[in-house]
């Protein structure tokens, strides 16, 4: 960790402690503010793009853009990205699709990319897949990454779809407890008032407890044919949560462990790009 990483998250660290002390409720608003931030914005750009459609909606009054290609197709293709990433890393899967006659759409989530905004929680990327579907569907596919993942399974149980539709889970963010607990030991925080000040304002923004917001506890209510990767050395979403929903035997869920892809790696890996477009 570089000098002015660690200047950073101390400052970060010693602003909630005094928080803590001073207003509870504030040193929550501040925790999820920081947890909804990402780390940077991805300028990474692909020549792949310079020739899409662009598209663009309104989501609670800000610009989200995305492109589109191959349109009109039968069958429509939605491809997700990560916390911190952008659509501009997923371009080695766009040919590969348009070659198999699907319509592809990829958009940057709030707060990432070539869209607007400072902070996105899952809410907020859920319901800009369902605003996609609305506007630009009806969508047959999606390829999820780590956040996209949880984002596209919390909007599938608000979507009408069936057996014939499917997803692509890679590495997704299966447990928002766990993502709560790496963030805290990254920053070294150990004080558990602002852990449970945090959790409040989770509850008190979305009505829902942070447990609520898992991949395992939706895949319950999701119809989707699911193909899921991870990795055994994944440091941001830990494999023991998806081997949790392994142990549920979803007859409609398949796994592919890889092992030395870790948690990026594994969606630009050739072979596991080959085995998602093979999924189609």
């Amino acid at each position: 960790m570089n000098v002015q990483k660690k200047i950073a998250l101390g400052f970060i660290r010693a602003k909630l402690n005094s928080l803590a002390i001073i207003n509870r409720r504030k040193a929550g608003e501040e925790a999820f503010r920081l947890f909804c931030t990402p780390l940077s914005k991805s300028t990474r750009k692909s020549e792949v793009f310079n020739d899409a459609e662009k598209l663009q909606l309104n989501l609670n009054g800000k610009i989200i853009r995305g492109f589109r290609f191959n349109h009109p197709a039968e069958n429509k293709i939605l491809i997700l990205h990560g916390f911190s990433s952008s659509s501009q890393h997923f371009d080695k899967y766009i040919q590969p699709l348009v070659d198999k006659n699907y319509e592809v759409l990829i958009f940057d989530a709030p707060a990432h990319g070539i869209s607007e905004g400072t902070t996105v929680n899952a809410l907020d990327y859920s319901n800009m897949i369902k605003q996609v579907n609305q506007q630009f569907g009806p969508i047959h596919g999606y390829i999820a990454h780590s956040f996209g993942g949880l984002a596209v399974c919390l909007a599938l149980e608000d979507m009408h779809h069936h057996s014939g539709n499917k997803l692509v889970l890679i590495a997704p963010a299966t447990e928002t407890t766990s993502a709560i607990e790496n963030a805290f030991i990254m920053l070294g925080i150990k004080n558990p008032t602002i852990k449970k000040a945090l959790e409040d304002k989770i509850l008190a923004m979305s009505g829902k407890d942070p447990s609520w917001f898992s991949v395992r506890r939706a895949m319950k209510n999701i119809r989707a044919s699911v193909k899921w990767f991870h990795d055994e050395e994944d440091d941001t979403t830990p494999l023991n949560d998806a081997l949790k929903v392994k142990d549920d035997n979803h007859l409609h869920v398949s796994f592919r462990i890889t092992k030395g892809l870790g948690h990026s790696r594994i969606y630009k890996d050739t072979q596991i790009r080959n085995e998602v477009i093979d999924f189609f």
